[in-house]
């Protein structure tokens, strides 16, 4: 049912801000001696995309076609866990950023389905939320990144109404906790503190 190490799953809706906190988390585990591989779960998607050929920015990602994302959750999990199967012992923590839910041409695609679960054994899925109208401005400000078909405040909302509910959902397969954190507007350490929590309860 569990990986040899801890497993934390850690989601939120693009622009939340879940990469800044985890960064704090980290400098706290290490400062406290934890052992902690932090990964991006879209970034090994798209590293195999890059290398067929088929992409060649992150949000391209999402507009592909599903049965090939399916191919490429399914590597992307794969790879992860062999990265930290060579890394970590039972002390260890590996902490995987992603997104409980993508919203694609085809509908809202899960981004936590059976397949990924089976090879990551979250002990843990924490959501990370803030309000709606801070992560629109977040996104309309990341020149870097195309996320105009989110659709606005109203649209981030709704976003992150069916990433809580298909995290709990995913929480089922493994017996995982979940756990809502909200995000502060220019105060991540708050969040990365409850995150630190979490593990250290595991």
């Amino acid at each position: 049912m569990r990986n040899r190490f801890r497993v934390v799953v850690v989601t939120g809706v693009p622009g939340v801000g879940k990469t800044t906190v985890l960064s704090f988390f980290s400098k706290m585990a290490e400062e406290r001696g934890m052992k902690v591989l932090t990964v991006n779960f879209g970034d090994f998607m798209v590293e195999s995309a890059v290398k067929e050929g088929i992409v060649k920015s992150r949000d391209e990602l999402r507009k592909l076609p599903l049965r090939k994302q399916l191919e490429l959750q399914r590597l992307a999990a794969e790879k992860i866990v062999e990265r930290a199967e060579e890394v970590l012992d039972e002390r260890g923590v590996l902490v995987v950023d992603t997104h409980a839910l993508v919203k694609t041409p085809a509908g809202y695609w899960p981004g936590l389905p059976e397949h990924v679960l089976r090879k990551l054994r979250p002990d843990a899925i924490v959501v990370v939320e803030s309000e709606p109208e801070i992560v629109a401005e977040r996104q309309a400000k990341d020149k870097g990144r195309q996320r105009a078909d989110i659709g606005g405040v109203e649209g981030v909302r709704m976003l992150m109404e069916i990433a809580r509910a298909a995290a709990i959902a995913s929480a089922v397969w493994y017996a995982s906790t979940v756990a809502m954190i909200y995000n502060k507007e220019g105060d991540p350490s708050q969040a990365a503190i409850e995150i630190l929590k979490i593990v250290e309860a595991l």
